[in-house]
């Protein structure tokens, strides 16, 4: 039975059912039919079905059975269902269905239906759907906007009910599917309701939402772009960094921009900064732009005010309530130095409260003078909150058609010098409506400066000014009233608050302030109030018409004058906070984290009676124990009270007294005020920001009147006495009177050092390893960290790095900086500078004298981070130079001279600031400045330089001063030339020499800071102006800078680095950086492996050249020339220009390599001529050297070319009786056995060869030859040279081991100079010669295992070496004696040699020794031929074996080296000089003593042993050598198989054969003679052969392979033609100079540098030195020696004593610098210490007296010093 559906498909029809149906719609009546056989009526909902049968049957009929409505997932849906029944019992004529409809209960439709399923019309009557998605939007103070979706089916409207506090407030319909709702209140939450009224009358259930309308500030803050900082504040860091807005003068353009525009001129305290404008963009075109120029009559009289113009009072207050306490406070700083009004009473309009601004005024310091301390001169200097001076405040009652605050500025201003301290209508948005602003109470302050026509009021005074109408904020005017000495009502009627004025109970006087013009009602009133309050005329100031407005401030001022001179209360603001609590008032500094910090700051400074007491008991480390380390350690680098000791044991001796204050430091208690500091910075968040302010201005607070007090002193006996003594010690009680924040955090960094020195796992290290941390996170958040003690004159290093660290850690990746510095003499507003340009907060006035200098930390905004390439500016402030109260100490120019190389040093940019004021001590800071920037020019640094010049106000002041300019450069010029003389660097002439500087851009003139005059003078527009031009250009020079940015750990490194620098008097030479040691060391890599790719490249040309002039003339010549010398030209001009061109890339690599900005590549820009000149004089020596073995190479081809054209004949003639004979033979009828044809081949061999004409090869007189060369080398120098010649046969020299024999004054000094062998000129003579006949050896050796003829160049390069190294040991005076004997002896040795190879090479090639040598292989070639013999397999391997082979084997000979050279030039310890030495002087560590004395004593020698045993460790494995050659046998195979490949087709043997030999003649040098023998009587198969040929090539492979694996690596190095340990001792042995004193070898990178240094250089007994007297070794070190006041001789001083210090005046080609630092010569006294008995006994001289401090040195203290040295990490 099929299922019935009940479908809706046409609902009209389906809603009409009833005409269709009407019997069952009918009301009862008497046409109504009998009723159904059933009954019962079903429920609304319910379906029931009633059986109607044809047949009438009394029993009761039976219901259809089981009635379901099919599964909902299948066959419901919206507008159907189906059901479902089994049939009832009987017959069946129809089923009746009826629906009924829930929501109109007894609707009923009956359909009719003949089977058991059934299709219904539906009518849905499911829940309507309500709208969806409703969302609220542009919510404002009064409105807000809904959107939402609609729902499904047709809708007719919406209803939008708007409900609050459960009424409803309004109800709107609409059409559409978004409505405004308009008219509400602001602040005000409302419920939303959304419901849908559809077309067939039904109502859908409302959706609902809640929303809250903005109030007033809310709006406000929004309009402003603030809304996000009302909870989240904004911090200092956030309104400091250096964003676009800060460096680009783009008006503002939309309110947003406002708050910031404000907070940007503010910051550089601008006086206009509340001069605040909106420009769009399309109101900056004008009617005359447009073309409008109609009269518009109406216009003129319209409105000029702009709607949406925001007053200024508002913007102020809504970033004070968008701020932090810090923010507040930096604000209400800045304003009052502007002369602004500061908020005192901060209204919060939403929560209708107001806020004491207590803190943020707490950091306003003023100083004024009193009438009464004119004579005197003296002033008062105090904190504003803690000044008691009397409020008068200012307030308005109703409207008030007067304008208070125009009138208060006018009482408070001079005719002269007029100031709008107040806001008022007539300023520009003073007249728009304020929005958040009412209720907020505004203060300044009147004060003196002790001038009795000039002051308006004698004594200070307080004014406070209430914005609104008193009437409306209550509780203000009564805080005002119970806090002010007098209270000035202003208001034109008097009715609306009298009652407010007359009940208000305060012991301020009142006064009342009105215009006469008022009505009669409100003079009754005023009157009222006047009688209540027990007023007199004079509390009562009316304004008649006929009073001007100066008569009537006159008489106001002289009002107020009257209340000041006789105020009846006096109290500190600070003390207000008590009454605002009563009134219900908060204070700002009622925060949770400002009253704990003030707790922990209290408990520190309540304990200080005396200051100098409590520096002593509670910061113990920094005193006297500080003083005396950082005495120590300069005495450390300078050595300049050594005396008569010896220099390592004074060194020693330092350093045991270090150890013993650092231990007496470790032996104090951490002191209970430096527990509860560092407890309190340790806290977290706000709360320790908190803690160091309020430790700042209590100490502030301390040492302000002591300091005082001790300047009076100062002053009157500066004046009065000139007793240096006591100047000196009123100096010693301003620098113990001096107490701050900083000398916490120098005691903390003091601990710190201290906990450093102890061992690794002390408790007490470890407890104290998190300081560091602390700091670097304060310094984060803002706060100055102390780079130089100024009371000690020392950087605390350790501790300072550490820090520096723990920020890089913290900051990390993003930790690029760049560095501003001043520079200035005292009081020349160097400070200010920094903090008007940066907004930053220096010292500048706080009371004490600022020493050292401090470093802050500024964000960069990402926007500005592409234009600087960093990400924190780092700005440094100094104390001043020629400081007054340093000018008593002896070494204060010492001290201003340490500070300027430092901080010039560190920074990227130097701001030299002069005031016209100082100009005679302009001249004395000009020489410091310009030794400063002379020094960081020659370490490679070029910092940028402006000159500032203040209090200049003419705006043609930089042209007028021209003159000046030009003067002031030639003072440069003057002092530099001074400079340069002094530090010895007399190549810089001018200041442009020194630094870019140019007089037109460097130097900037800037006006005086105050507009009039202080106290109550603001500051001058113009100077913040020019300030921020100013540092526009900073940032502008900063941005163009080549360079890249340091990141911090290259800052630490640069500032530790000059630090021990300056700690040494002579800075140039004491000068060493890690960071230009490191792109020292990259510069020399890169060097390297740009000069190995040149010298490859070359080497590889001249192997291939060698190739070709050896195939030349021979089937494997490609070229078409057949004479030798044009062969040679063509070569020699290809060779020329191949190096022309490999040193035009050389040299574009490095000027490429500085051009690029990463690496510090300027820090080694000097060292760039240097290593220019290396590639020059590369290329020379290689185009020489490349020139002579290409005409060696060509001579002795020539010669071999007659001998292969003999040879070539002799084989030809005996062929041809060779093949006659088989002939013969042949015809013969017999067959011949073997021994018969032996037999005749013998008889034919020997007739034949006998007739061959052998011309016998001489061999060259070589010893004559050389002789002859030898005397031509010598002619020049003279007869005497000539006759030491032939006093002795060349043959006999050279026989036995040179040994030089002095001359009579060699022989005398030799004996003179035992003590000191380093001026023994006999030894340092045998010394030389030694190296050089090594050297001249190992070339010979090369030559000889050549196996070539000898040419004379051999001999020409060996003298023309000998010459090179006498030239580069001109410190040891050559004499011609010396010289001669040398050169015979060498020459001697190398003649004998080269006459045994010329020998050895005419035996080997002898035409008839050739001949005979292969007679058994003509004879085996005779019988083949003869037989028939199918020789293809056997001259095929013959061919492989004899050409192929042999030549593949020297190919790969001459190939190897390179590679294996190119292999070890990979490794670290090999890629420079540096890193060489380092990786030989580590090694040496693991080694025994003989290691020792072999490199102290034969030092080339030991490291070319070295190098090769370096090698051989680094292939021993075989596989990488087993590489390169099976990649040049691969090579040559490829070659070879594919020319196979081609001759099968052509099937020529003679053709294969030449084309092989083509195809390799650019690789291989394949013999004639074997080629000739293999080519007689070859008879082989033309076609087979290729096959043969190929399978013997396989098998040569596997042959070589397996010969290559059996040999050694030793073997394999004997056997290669370019030696690789030789190739890489003359790259890493450079120029081969030593120390003059210790005899370490120079490490500088090229070959042709100008300047020799070392970076370990070690004790003088190692060069062989002992004590006179004693007899014992010198265990002085020279890098100590030349900073000490020691002195030497030898002969370069003729034997005279010369200082240490002077050096470079006897040896001006090498620099020796001291130590990086006291341990870095560590390595050295360790091995000294160790060795001490051992190098005694080798050197013949007793014991060295080694300091106790070495025997400690352990073995890895060591190592790390070695590191230290070499800079490796």
């Amino acid at each position: 039975m099929a299922e019935p559906t009940v479908n809706n498909s046409n609902e009209k029809e389906f809603c009409d059912a009833s005409n269709r149906f009407p019997d069952l719609y009918c009301g009862e009546g008497e046409d109504t039919p009998p009723p159904p056989q059933s009954e019962y009526v079903p429920p609304p909902g319910e379906v029931t079905v009633l059986s109607a049968d044809q047949e009438t049957d009394d029993s009761e009929p039976c219901p259809p059975e089981q009635l379901t409505v099919s599964q909902v997932s299948t066959m419901v849906s919206t507008d159907s269902l189906s059901l479902h029944w089994n049939p009832p019992a009987g017959e069946v004529e129809s089923y009746i269905v009826a629906c009924c409809i829930i929501p109109p209960p007894g609707e009923v439709r009956v359909l009719s239906a003949d089977q058991e399923t059934v299709s219904l019309p539906f009518i849905d009557y499911s829940e309507p759907c309500p709208p969806e998605q409703l969302t609220v939007s542009q919510v404002s103070t009064d409105s807000l906007s809904l959107d939402w979706n609609p729902p499904a089916g047709e809708v007719e409207s919406y209803i939008v009910t708007c409900c609050s506090e459960g009424g409803i407030v309004q109800e709107l319909r609409t059409e559409t599917n978004n409505l405004t709702v308009t008219n509400l209140m602001p602040g005000t939450c409302y419920s939303l309701q959304v419901s849908v009224q559809f077309r067939n009358g039904r109502r859908s259930e409302p959706t609902v939402t809640s929303a809250r309308t903005k109030t007033h500030q809310e709006s406000f803050l929004e309009d402003l772009g603030l809304e996000q900082h009302y909870t989240k504040k904004l911090s200092l860091s956030t309104i400091l960094q250096i964003d676009k807005k800060t460096i680009t003068d783009a008006p503002a353009r939309s309110n947003s921009d406002l708050p910031w525009s404000f907070l940007k001129k503010l910051m550089m305290v601008n006086a206009t900064a509340r001069n605040l404008k909106c420009t769009p963009v399309s109101d900056s075109t004008c009617d005359a732009t447009s073309g409008n120029t109609k009269l518009d009559f109406k216009a003129l009289f319209g409105s000029q005010h702009s709607p949406d113009r925001l007053n200024p009072l508002d913007i102020i207050t809504a970033l004070f309530l968008c701020s932090d306490g810090f923010v507040q406070q930096e604000m209400a700083l800045k304003m009052s130095m502007c002369q602004f009004s500061v908020p005192l009473l901060l209204p919060n309009c939403d929560k209708n409260q107001s806020t004491l601004m207590l803190w943020a005024m707490r950091d306003i310091i003023k100083k004024y003078r009193t009438q009464s301390l004119s004579e005197s001169k003296g002033f008062i200097e105090d904190s504003i909150v803690l000044s008691e001076i009397p409020m008068i405040s200012f307030v308005r009652l109703g409207k008030c058609s007067l304008s208070k605050s125009e009138i208060l500025n006018k009482i408070l201003s001079n005719s002269q010098e007029y100031h709008d301290t107040f806001v008022h209508r007539d300023m520009e948005g003073g007249d728009s409506p304020r929005r958040i602003s009412d209720g907020l109470t505004e203060l300044t302050w009147y004060l003196p400066r002790g001038d009795e026509d000039g002051d308006i009021f004698g004594e200070p005074v307080a004014v406070a000014n209430l914005r609104g109408d008193i009437a409306l904020f209550e509780t203000q005017f009564s805080f005002l009233c119970q806090t002010s000495a007098a209270v000035f009502v202003f208001s034109d009627n008097w009715d609306s608050g009298s009652n407010l004025l007359t009940n208000q109970h305060s012991n301020a006087q009142l006064f009342l302030v009105g215009n006469q013009t008022i009505g009669r009602s409100p003079q009754n009133a005023l009157q009222k109030v006047a009688e209540n309050k027990g007023l007199t005329n004079s509390n009562i100031l009316l304004k008649a018409t006929n009073i001007n407005d100066a008569d009537f401030v006159k008489r106001l001022r002289e009002t107020v004058g009257n209340v000041i001179e006789n105020p009846k209360l006096k109290m500190q603001i600070e003390k207000m906070a008590d009454i605002a609590h009563e009134l219900g008032i908060k204070v700002d500094e009622d925060s949770q984290e400002c009253q704990k910090a003030k707790v922990h700051a209290d408990a520190i400074t309540k304990e200080i009676k005396d200051i100098f007491d409590f520096k002593k008991t509670q910061l113990p480390l920094q005193g006297e124990l500080w003083k005396k380390l950082a005495h120590l350690e300069k005495e450390e680098f300078r050595l300049k009270k050594v005396g008569t000791e010896v220099v390592e044991q004074y060194k020693s001796d330092l350093k045991d007294q270090r150890t013993k204050l650092r231990e007496k430091q470790n032996s104090y208690a951490i002191s209970n005020a430096m527990a509860c500091f560092i407890n309190a910075i340790s806290k977290e968040g706000m709360e320790r920001c908190y803690f160091l302010k309020w430790m700042r201005m209590n100490l502030d607070n301390l040492s302000r009147k002591k300091l005082s007090d001790l300047r009076e002193q100062y002053k009157e006996k500066s004046q009065k006495s000139k007793n240096k003594e006591e100047m000196k010690e009123i100096d010693k009680q301003l620098s113990n009177s001096s107490l701050g924040t900083e000398h916490f955090f120098r005691e903390m960094g003091q601990i710190y050092e201290a906990s450093v020195s102890l061992p690794q796992k002390h408790p007490s290290r470890r407890q104290l390893q998190h300081l560091p941390k602390l700091c670097a996170e304060l310094l984060l958040n803002g706060f100055p960290l102390e780079l130089v003690d100024g009371d000690a004159s020392n950087i605390p290093l350790r501790w300072v790095s550490d820090v520096l660290s723990q920020l890089n850690d913290l900051v990390s990746p993003k930790n690029k900086i760049l560095v501003v510095t001043v520079l200035g003499v005292q009081s020349t507003g160097k400070s200010t500078l920094l903090n008007t340009m940066f907004g930053v907060q220096f010292a500048v006035s706080s009371g004490r004298c600022t020493r050292g200098a401090f470093m802050l930390l500024i964000k960069i905004n990402e926007d500005v981070k592409k234009v600087l390439n960093c990400d924190f500016m780092v700005i440094i402030d100094t104390e001043g130079l020629k400081s007054q109260e340093l000018a008593q100490l002896d070494n204060s120019y010492e001290h201003d001279n340490e500070l300027a190389t430092l901080v010039v040093g560190l920074s990227d940019i130097t701001i030299i600031n002069i005031s016209m004021e100082n100009s005679s001590e302009m001249k004395d800071i000009l020489q410091i400045v310009v030794h400063a920037f002379l020094r960081m020019k020659e370490v490679g640094k070029k910092p940028k330089c402006q000159f500032v010049h203040q209090n200049v106000s003419d705006i043609s002041a930089h042209d007028k001063n021209l003159r000046d300019r030009k003067m002031l450069l030639q003072q440069l010029n003057e002092m530099t030339k001074a400079a340069a003389k002094m530090e010895k660097k007399e190549g810089n002439k001018s200041f442009t020499d020194v630094m870019e500087y140019s007089p037109d851009t460097g130097n900037w003139y800037i006006p005086g800071l105050w507009k009039g005059n202080p106290p109550m003078a603001p500051v001058n527009a113009g100077y913040s102006g020019a300030v921020y031009e100013f540092k526009k250009e900073i940032i502008h020079i900063l941005g163009s800078c080549e360079s890249t940015a340091n990141n911090i750990l290259e800052f630490t490194e640069w500032m530790k680095s000059l630090w021990n620098a300056v700690k040494h008097e002579n800075f140039i030479f004491s000068f060493r950086n890690s960071l230009v040691a490191d792109a020292y060391m990259r510069l020399c890599t890169e060097f390297n492996t740009w000069e190995w790719e040149f010298k490859k490249e070359i080497y590889q040309w001249v192997t291939n050249a060698g190739t070709k002039i050896s195939n030349f003339g021979t089937i494997a010549d490609e070229s078409k020339i057949t004479d030798i010398d044009t062969f040679l030209t063509d070569l020699k001009d290809e060779a020329c220009t191949v190096l022309s061109k490999w040193k035009t890339t050389l040299l574009a690599k490095l000027a490429q390599y500085f051009k690029q900005t990463y690496g510090h590549v300027h820090l080694v820009e000097e060292y760039k001529a240097h290593f220019k000149n290396s590639a020059e004089s590369l290329h020379q020596e290689m185009e020489t050297s490349i020139l002579n073995q290409l005409k060696a190479a060509a001579d002795i081809k020539k010669g071999m070319i007659v001998l292969d054209k003999i040879k070539k004949n002799h084989s030809k003639e005996l062929e041809d009786k060779v093949c006659g004979l088989i002939d013969k033979c042949r015809l013969g009828k017999a067959k011949m056995t073997d021994e018969e044809l032996d037999t005749e081949f013998d008889n034919t061999w020997k007739i034949t060869v006998d007739k061959l004409a052998f011309s016998k090869q001489k061999a060259k007189n070589v010893i004559a030859n050389v002789a002859t060369h030898l005397r031509e080398n010598v002619s020049h120098k003279g007869s005497q040279a000539c006759e030491l010649l032939s006093k002795k046969e060349l043959n006999d020299c050279g026989l036995e081991p040179f040994k030089y024999k002095a001359g009579l004054v060699d022989t005398i000094t030799h004996h003179i100079s035992r003590i000191m062998p380093f001026n023994d000129p006999v030894m340092a003579k045998q010394k030389i010669a030694d190296s050089i006949i090594t050297n001249c050896k190992q070339l010979v050796t090369e030559k000889v295992q050549k196996k070539n003829n000898y040419h004379e160049n051999y001999i020409q390069e060996i003298l023309h070496r000998i010459d090179e190294r006498l030239k580069d040991n001109q410190d040891v005076k050559a004499d011609i004696h010396f010289e001669v004997s040398l050169k015979q002896h060498i020459c001697g040795n190398a003649a004998r040699q080269f006459q045994k190879m010329n020998e050895d090479f005419i035996e080997e090639n002898d035409p008839f020794r050739c001949l005979n040598q292969n007679k058994e292989k003509w004879r085996a070639d005779f019988k083949d031929v003869f037989h028939n013999r199918d020789q293809c397999q056997k001259k095929a391997e013959e061919f492989t074996n004899s050409c192929l082979k042999p030549a593949v084997e020297d190919f790969v000979n001459r190939s190897l080296g390179l590679d294996i050279i190119g292999e070890m030039l990979k490794k670290r310890d090999f890629s420079s000089r540096m890193f060489f030495q380092y990786s030989v002087l580590k090694d040496l560590l693991s080694k025994d003593f003989k290691n020792y004395l072999s490199y102290v004593g034969s030092y080339e020698k030991y490291v070319n042993e070295l190098i090769l045993k370096q090698i051989e460790k680094h292939f021993s494995d075989g596989s990488k050598v087993s590489e390169f050659e099976d990649k040049h046998v691969q090579s040559c195979i490829r070659i070879i198989n594919d020319v196979i490949e081609k001759a099968k087709k052509s099937g020529n043997l003679m053709t294969l054969v030449q084309d092989i030999c083509k195809e390799l003649g650019n690789k291989l040098i394949i013999s004639q003679d074997a080629l000739g023998a293999f080519m007689i009587l070859n008879r082989a198969n033309q076609e087979q052969f290729p096959h043969w040929l190929t399978v013997s090539v396989k098998e040569m492979e596997k042959n070589l392979k397996d010969k290559f694996k059996e040999t050694t690596f030793k073997t394999k190095l004997k056997n290669l033609h370019r030696k690789p340990e030789n190739e890489l001792f003359t790259t890493l042995i450079g120029c081969g100079k030593q120390c003059p004193f210790c005899k370490a070898p120079c490490e500088a990178g090229g070959k042709k540098h100008i300047e020799h240094w070392t970076s370990a250089h070690r004790p003088e007994a190692l060069g062989g030195c002992r004590w006179d007297e004693t007899n014992k070794l010198g265990i002085d070190i020279c890098s100590s020696l030349v900073i000490s006041d020691k002195e030497f001789r030898c002969s370069k001083t003729k034997n005279e004593w010369h200082p240490y210090k002077r050096y470079i005046d006897i040896f001006p080609d090498w620099n020796i610098a001291p130590d990086v630092s006291l341990e870095a010569s560590d390595y050295w006294k360790y091995v000294m210490a160790k060795f001490n008995n051992k190098f005694a006994k080798a050197f013949g001289a007793k014991p060295g007296d080694i300091p106790d401090t070495w025997k400690y040195i352990t073995l890895e203290q060591a190592d790390a010093s070695l590191k230290e040295a070499f800079n490796i990490r």
